[in-house]
């Protein structure tokens, strides 16, 4: 039985995003060709992308699977936030790779984000993050405008942390 905070459950799969949320949509270029793909593919589904940018990722799988439970941290001591989720969907393709998860209850907004990398005709991998999301908790409602400011940042920074990984690579 899942334990998911929303109804729309898969909207960040196929669209539209619904009504009566924050939407985000970022979309950048990471690389170029399938070698940079497969290694984006690989940061993302892993959880590596995530936790180069400072997060605490505490998955119930290494790999992201429907159904896999993860905790996303950010903080330190008292002002460290745990945002419990589930993954909802997975992309294992030829050319695109990724997944989103759900949040559980405990998560300070309601809502999916995903997280996916496309390979296109053209040889170039593109990074996007969709979400939809609403406050969950006092202090994300309080916190009005600067809750999807935030969410912006942190796109910002995994495209950052997955142009690095792909260079590495």
């Amino acid at each position: 039985m899942s334990t998911l905070t929303y109804p729309e459950v898969g909207a960040t799969r196929l669209g539209p995003l619904p009504d009566g949320y924050n939407h985000l949509h970022h979309r950048a270029v990471v690389g170029r060709g399938r070698p940079a793909f497969e290694a984006a593919g690989t940061a993302v589904t892993e959880w590596h992308v995530h936790r180069a940018t400072g997060a605490g990722v505490d998955a119930s799988a290494v790999r992201a699977a429907a159904g896999v439970t993860v905790e996303v941290s950010a903080g330190i001591g008292p002002l460290r936030i745990t945002a419990p989720c589930e993954v909802v969907w997975t992309a294992y393709g030829k050319d695109r790779t990724g997944f989103a998860y759900g949040t559980r209850p405990g998560h300070p907004e309601r809502g999916e984000e995903s997280f996916t990398v496309e390979l296109t005709d053209d040889g170039t991998v593109w990074f996007t993050v969709t979400a939809f999301s609403r406050p969950a908790s006092w202090y994300t409602r309080l916190a009005g405008p600067l809750v999807p400011m935030a969410q912006r940042w942190y796109a910002r920074r995994l495209t950052t942390a997955l142009r690095r990984a792909v260079s590495a690579a």
